[in-house]
């Protein structure tokens, strides 16, 4: 039976990618303007040097991300894996990776650059989906050792 919890993980990072793409789209000059409504916070947030991580936008990194995720549940959804104890790890580190950064990023938002992005909200709002959707990926990981 194919895990629906990766099924929804996929999904999750499917949009993701979009959400990631975008603001690296608009981070390369490529999109001319956030469609963020008021405030401008999308700017801020994207125009501070914290919008660089060890040199590549910080996009760019959730971009990678989320796309290793995508890959990983579309994998593990298959039959051919599902029963693969490394789908299981692979998910739970990349999302686990995902939702501590995001925590690190909105902590960043919140108290040193002081603005808020709505797209960086939304993203967090899907990192962290995706980990709480990969949480049953321990019990599999549980029975599988019980197994041996």
């Amino acid at each position: 039976m194919i895990p629906r919890n990766r099924m929804v993980v996929a999904a999750v990072a499917l949009i993701g990618v979009f959400v990631a793409a975008y603001l690296l789209l608009y981070k390369l000059g490529l999109v001319g303007s956030l469609i963020c409504g008021v405030g401008g916070g999308c700017e801020t947030v994207q125009a501070s040097r914290y919008a660089l991580f060890l040199g590549i936008p910080v996009a760019g990194w959730g971009l990678a991300g989320y796309l290793g995720i995508l890959l990983v549940a579309m994998a593990g959804a298959q039959p051919r894996f599902a029963g693969e104890r490394w789908v299981s790890w692979a998910l739970l580190l990349l999302t686990a990776v995902a939702f501590l950064f995001s925590v690190y990023l909105s902590a960043l938002e919140e108290w040193v650059i002081r603005a808020w992005c709505r797209w960086c909200i939304v993203s967090a709002v899907i990192a962290t989906t995706a980990f709480l959707f990969s949480l049953p990926e321990i019990a599999r990981l549980r029975r599988g050792a019980s197994d041996r």
